[in-house]
């Protein structure tokens, strides 16, 4: 299949940022080539109105990204978890933000009945975060609301699956590091806001608690 038009317009608009970039800062792309030392890893949702880095001003270099549908972190998902590990076991990032946003289409899908397809085993996790907060979904009567809190609860529980991890327990275990934080970007006003903040060493309940003073290998 042949180049299309759009696919060359994002070329041709590729060279002009780094024509733009080098312009500014001559030796910026020499530096970027050298390494990376990102103090932040963003586990975002895939839809392509939340770019990371445009939402928080970050340049390349800044910023670990990870995508996914609906920004889940799950225990049995080798990809994010590779990425998890590189972030917190190599480059050592100060900070994971699970980052949702209201509006999701993922969320809105889970808290249907459709059988979507393959796409049910992902919505799966989400739908359980719906189910253990039913009492508090049920009480909101705005549909679009209720919507969004439960965009907020999926968030939280995704730093509770951080913390489940043997990747987070060790590296608190060994460097008191990285803090966990829920954040929600609203696509309405363009602001994110933090609906929660983990602190490195914070305790878990049992029997998530894990002896990692061990040699088992992480995960």
């Amino acid at each position: 299949m042949g180049r299309t038009k759009a696919s060359d317009l994002l070329l041709l608009k590729n060279r002009a940022w780094a024509e733009e970039t080098k312009a500014r800062d001559a030796g910026f792309f020499d530096r970027l080539a050298q390494t990376q030392s990102p103090r932040f890893l963003w586990i975002g949702c895939a839809d392509s109105r939340v770019p990371a880095d445009a939402i928080t001003g970050t340049r390349p270099g800044e910023i670990f990204v990870h995508r996914n549908i609906a920004n889940l972190v799950v225990h049995t998902d080798l990809n994010m978890l590779s990425v998890l590990s590189y972030a917190v076991n190599v480059l050592e990032v100060d900070h994971v933000i699970v980052c949702g946003h209201h509006g999701c289409g993922g969320v809105h899908a889970a808290m249907g009945t459709k059988d979507l397809g393959l796409i049910n085993k992902w919505l799966r996790n989400i739908k359980d975060v719906c189910a253990a907060n039913r009492a508090e979904l049920d009480a909101i009567a705005d549909p679009h609301l209720r919507e969004n809190r439960l965009v907020e609860l999926n968030v939280m529980a995704q730093v509770g699956n951080l913390m489940k991890t043997t990747i987070i327990q060790r590296a608190w275990k060994k460097r008191r590091s990285p803090w966990l934080h829920a954040w929600v970007y609203d696509l309405g006003d363009g602001i994110l806001q933090e609906l929660e903040a983990v602190a490195p060493g914070t305790p878990l309940e049992y029997p998530f608690a894990l002896d990692v003073d061990g040699e088992v290998e992480p995960e």
